[in-house]
């Protein structure tokens, strides 16, 4: 793991508890099937889409804007203790690994607390990530749109008005310009496996 990932893990406290169901079907037809993880999305056309979220630097931009290049984008907070952190730091290093072999993929970050995450702070958690990193929040309204575009999930528990947790999806979704939804990966997918299959896909997508 990059120094930079293991330091916000270090820096970042909260917790999760959510995941959200998806069904799954082997497609023959599939011509990038051999890059995917045995199986492809059903209805994968409907995830992803417009969105208007702010970007950690204070302006408002839509998924045009964002999404330039293939992107492997993660919606989490940043007061999150262990799960966030770990998973975006290891969509951060699957970057890197990419960088390596040659290829351009940015690392996206969408809050699902806006309440706590303004720019400065979702700026603050991304560069402690990976200096790439580009990290999104905006009001409730607009994450609630992004997160139904994605169909991921997220609910506020309650309590603590200040300390509180966010449950929420952990999947990360690897989007490519032009075409869209592509694949997504797991919590347990590793940085060499996600970046074997981002490879893949760049290799032999039209």
């Amino acid at each position: 793991m990059k120094l930079y990932g293991a330091t916000a893990i270090a820096l970042v406290t909260a917790m999760i508890g959510g995941t959200v169901y998806m069904a799954f079907f082997n497609s023959p037809d599939d011509p990038l099937a051999q890059c995917r993880g045995g199986v492809v999305a059903t209805g994968s056309a409907s995830i992803g889409g417009p969105f208007e979220l702010v970007s950690e630097t204070g302006e408002t931009v839509t998924e045009a804007e964002v999404l330039t290049r293939p992107s492997l984008v993660y919606f989490g907070y940043t007061f999150c203790p262990d799960v966030c952190p770990m998973d975006v730091a290891r969509n951060a290093e699957a970057v890197d690994l990419l960088q390596e072999r040659g290829y351009d993929v940015q690392p996206v970050f969408i809050s699902v607390d806006p309440d706590r995450d303004t720019p400065e702070v979702v700026e603050w958690f991304t560069d402690a990530m990976h200096p790439d990193m580009l990290g999104l929040t905006g009001s409730p309204e607009q994450v609630a749109a992004a997160s139904r575009a994605y169909k991921t999930y997220y609910r506020k528990q309650e309590g603590d008005e200040e300390y509180y947790l966010v449950d929420h999806s952990t999947f990360t979704y690897l989007m490519l310009p032009g075409s869209g939804f592509a694949d997504f990966f797991r919590r347990e997918d590793s940085p060499t496996q996600i970046a074997e299959r981002v490879a893949c896909f760049l290799e032999h997508s039209t």
